[in-house]
């Protein structure tokens, strides 16, 4: 057993099987884990984070016996990276069990020990012994895959790039627009280090919306996989402004797009290693590349139109994203478009209620503004930034970036709504 210190002390537990907090989780590496437990409570727990998108890329296997299970498994098997085990003893005894695994463990191997007695001198004493974490029984989620990420994470290398993935409801309803304002809004607002990656390959629109012409992009680094590193991808992206680089799609159809589940995993993986925030814009599909980005996202954003095919695909959406990201919040949703002259449309209040989320943004029609701005390559703040709208795409970015938090009794988080009933009665 190596020895991997712990900077956290136990502390009591009363709760039962649980998500817990887990925002300092990051994404597992391509590591191989054994749990070996004995309660039903913490086989939950083990098997829960087996099964989260965190570890998807690592190999996970939970399996009974706890302690003594592991030292007879591994007496004629080698070790992997990290075991965690579930014990009940304590003192002695738990020591003594810990000894006969370490007997059979490679002196890489990594030990996890989860008890049942909140002992602050036997919690030492382990840490001092080699063990690299004790938790305390009842353990939530968040405990063991914390505890995994302290270990294998590299804090030299500072912690994974957010990743949020933008996808429009229908075709049309402005998903891209959106996105590729809130790219701006983040690295001009907050001076935040920005990747936009258009994945739109056929039929982007980000270069034009940001006035780029990029000789390559998006599609030179998912053609060719093996080559793409730190340094071929920065070669690929183009320099939008201080703070912002794009990574443009072709948008040409001199070529057929058709990938495999995985294509974009690590290009965009890369891109998270160079940046604290990489926004993917995403076509109007549905495919297995796109069910993947949804679910390695660390953030979903629905766009959507205030009526009923809009709805119809939003609550699809919604539904198959909470499938796919079971430990995750719900996505964020925003409407655009709002108040179409003569259109009917659904109300905001309507339409998240039958989402059962809230806009984090209601955004007008506003074609005139839009449409300057797209015929002039600019961003809606460089348009017009005392508009209301490019103050909007600030709340936005400070919401998805954790800078400000949705308030749950506000309606209208953006001030909209009053301003569309008004005109409407006029």
């Amino acid at each position: 057993m190596s020895l991997v210190a712990s900077q956290t002390e136990p502390q009591p537990n009363n709760e039962s099987v649980d998500l817990g907090n887990m925002a300092e989780v990051s994404q597992i590496p391509r590591i191989t884990i054994s749990a070996f437990w004995e309660s039903d409570q913490v086989r939950q727990t083990l098997e829960t984070a087996a099964s989260d998108r965190r570890m998807s890329k690592a190999h996970v296997g939970v399996q009974s016996g706890g302690i003594p299970a592991a030292a007879e498994f591994y007496s004629s098997a080698p070790t992997p990276n990290l075991i965690i085990v579930e014990s009940g003893l304590q003192g002695d005894g738990l020591l003594a069990e810990l000894n006969r695994l370490a007997d059979v463990c490679d002196s890489s191997t990594n030990v996890v020990v989860i008890g049942h007695h909140n002992d602050i001198a036997m919690y030492r004493q382990l840490i001092s012994c080699g063990v690299a974490e004790y938790l305390v029984a009842p353990v939530k989620m968040a405990d063991v895959m914390k505890a995994v990420t302290d270990i294998f994470c590299d804090d030299a290398k500072g912690p994974l790039g957010k990743m949020i993935a933008f996808i429009g409801a229908k075709g049309g309803c402005g998903s891209s627009t959106i996105c590729h304002n809130v790219a701006w809004a983040i690295s001009s607002s907050f001076s935040n280090e920005v990747v936009l990656a258009d994945l739109d390959l056929p039929y982007g629109t980000a270069n034009i919306n940001l006035d780029q012409d990029p000789a390559q992009g998006i599609a030179e680094a998912v053609f060719s996989p093996d080559r793409v590193d730190e340094i071929l991808l920065d070669r690929l992206l183009a320099k939008c402004a201080e703070h912002l680089s794009l990574l443009a799609a072709p948008s040409s159809l001199e070529r057929t797009y058709d990938f495999e589940e995985n294509a974009f995993n690590h290009v965009l993986e890369i891109a998270q290693k160079g940046v604290p925030n990489v926004l993917v814009d995403l076509p109007h599909s549905w495919n297995g590349w796109t069910r993947q980005v949804l679910a390695a996202a660390d953030e979903v954003i629905i766009t959507a139109a205030p009526e009923l095919a809009n709805l119809r695909n939003a609550k699809n959406l919604v539904d198959t994203i909470g499938d796919i990201r079971p430990n995750d919040g719900k996505p964020r949703l925003i409407l655009n478009q709002v108040g179409v002259p003569k259109r009917p449309e659904i109300g905001v209040s309507d339409f998240s209620a039958a989402l059962d989320v809230e806009p984090i943004a209601v955004i007008p029609f506003e074609p005139a503004l839009f449409g300057t701005a797209s015929n002039n390559g600019q961003m809606i703040s460089e348009a017009n930034a005392k508009d209301p709208i490019a103050e909007a795409f600030v709340s936005i970015a400070q919401v998805i970036t954790g800078r400000a938090e949705l308030k749950a009794e506000k309606k209208s988080p953006l001030g909209f709504l009053k301003k569309f009933r008004r005109s409407k009665s006029e």
